[in-house]
């Protein structure tokens, strides 16, 4: 009797593709569900409190979905090398696009989104309508911020997304003929 060899090359594949998936697809969900439900079923001040919950949740998951792809693409490159031709192999692409993801991630994470926490607090915390529409105007030019990067991160992991997709797809279409 045979045994049967794994190929561990198509597993890590099929891994980091069910981690871009939850990527890409947690950010749409959220952004189409999940914020119009929790803005039309509660307030201002407790939507956007429910929200930073789980932008904060959705931000852990992408440093460990980051740090799965890394480790991956870290032992692909160890194994199969960045010879382009080969389905396994690592490109440069993959790694300025991972290494994107990180930059993008550690800014929201790290820098903007703890200071967009502290001015939504602030202007949660305000008393008189001055103060407070002064607080929310900082919060929103800050939150634009913020948002336009989950979106530029959402490009970048659609983008890797493809780069593999492509890379079977025409590995495939290449071994066929």
């Amino acid at each position: 009797m045979e045994k049967t060899r794994v190929n561990w090359g198509t597993i890590g594949f099929f891994v980091e593709m069910c981690a871009l998936t939850l990527w890409v697809g947690g950010l749409i969900v959220i952004i189409a569900v999940v914020i119009p439900a929790v803005f039309n079923s509660f307030g201002m001040e407790p939507a956007g409190r429910f929200l930073r919950r789980v932008f904060d949740g959705y931000g852990y998951l992408n440093l460990g979905i980051l740090c799965v792809l890394t480790l991956l693409a870290f032992f692909r490159y160890q194994t199969y090398g960045q010879n382009a031709s080969f389905v396994f192999s690592v490109t440069a692409g993959e790694w300025w696009l991972l290494g994107g993801m990180f930059v993008v991630t550690l800014g929201i994470m790290g820098i903007l989104g703890p200071q967009a926490i502290a001015l939504q607090e602030e202007a949660f915390e305000a008393i008189s309508k001055e103060q407070k529409d002064l607080a929310y105007g900082q919060f929103f030019r800050l939150h634009m911020i913020v948002r336009a990067l989950h979106l530029v991160n959402l490009g970048l992991a659609f983008s890797l997304y493809i780069l593999k997709l492509r890379k079977i797809l025409v590995h495939r279409l290449a071994t066929a003929i």
